[in-house]
């Protein structure tokens, strides 16, 4: 573009991203076609590993992360730039500064100009921290989360679950999401993810099968499927980066009990 219709973008830019500083607990970025960034907040840069915002400026996932999950990114990012979909509530994993993981819905939806074409992507992607305990509603599903994190190994009927505590499914997750900020299901992913990581670590000779059908998957390939889908990494690359000694799950401690 030429310098003068973009002088109007760079200001709200500049404020939507002053907006996005004062938040610790969210990333906030714009990318270009190609995958650059154009604006980010201070704690995508921190994540990155960076000090500063122009050290992040014009580079791609693929500079500034894991490969694996870089990867991941990318794709999409693709499918949001080429196809012109919008990501909402994605559930993915994270690594900070410290090398420790972390999960986070990840929004992310075209931009586009005035004539409607897409020139690039705005997104955010937002730690799942605590619950709030405080909350009116709180203890009415608190009894369901916690069945969750405990046997996630076992085959769960979350309408059965809800039934048991006297409410409709809908209700549940409707308050899921008021409370936690993301779904029953999504937690129900997380907590077989998370044992399914910790696992792979710590014992290098079990199959992958059999550590899949322990955090409760029936499903082999679609265990696969969603561990690559989270991670940027099928549960065999990431067993082998663990060896390696390049890999750090979570082993002693469940992801999930940061979470909560």
């Amino acid at each position: 573009m030429e310098s003068g219709p973009q002088r109007p973008f760079n200001v709200e830019l500049a404020a939507i991203e002053t907006l996005f500083d004062a938040l610790t607990d969210v990333a906030f970025f714009v990318k270009d076609r190609e995958g650059r960034y154009l604006a980010a907040n201070h704690t995508l840069v921190r994540r990155c590993g960076l000090r500063h915002k122009q050290d992040l400026a014009g580079k791609t996932v693929l500079e500034v992360h894991p490969r694996p999950l870089a990867q991941a990114y990318l794709a999409q990012d693709r499918q949001v730039i080429e196809a012109g979909c919008t990501i909402k509530q994605h559930l993915e994993l994270h690594l900070y500064p410290n090398r420790r993981h972390g999960w986070c819905l990840t929004h992310k939806t075209p931009l586009r100009d005035e004539a409607g074409a897409i020139i690039g992507l705005v997104g955010t992607s937002h730690d799942l921290g605590l619950a709030d305990e405080h909350h009116p509603v709180y203890r009415k599903i608190a009894g369901i989360a916690a069945h969750i994190r405990e046997h996630y190994r076992e085959p769960l009927c979350l309408q059965a679950l809800a039934h048991d505590a006297g409410l409709p499914l809908a209700r549940v997750e409707r308050l899921f999401r008021r409370v936690f900020h993301y779904s029953p299901r999504q937690l129900l992913l997380q907590s077989r993810l998370n044992g399914a990581l910790a696992m792979i670590e710590s014992d290098h000779e079990r199959s992958i099968a059999d550590i899949a059908g322990e955090c409760g998957y029936t499903d082999h390939s679609a265990f696969s499927r969603q561990f690559k889908a989270l991670t940027g990494q099928t549960p065999v690359q990431y067993r082998a980066q663990c060896k390696n000694g390049n890999g750090r799950a979570p082993a002693k401690e469940s992801l999930l009990a940061a979470l909560m």
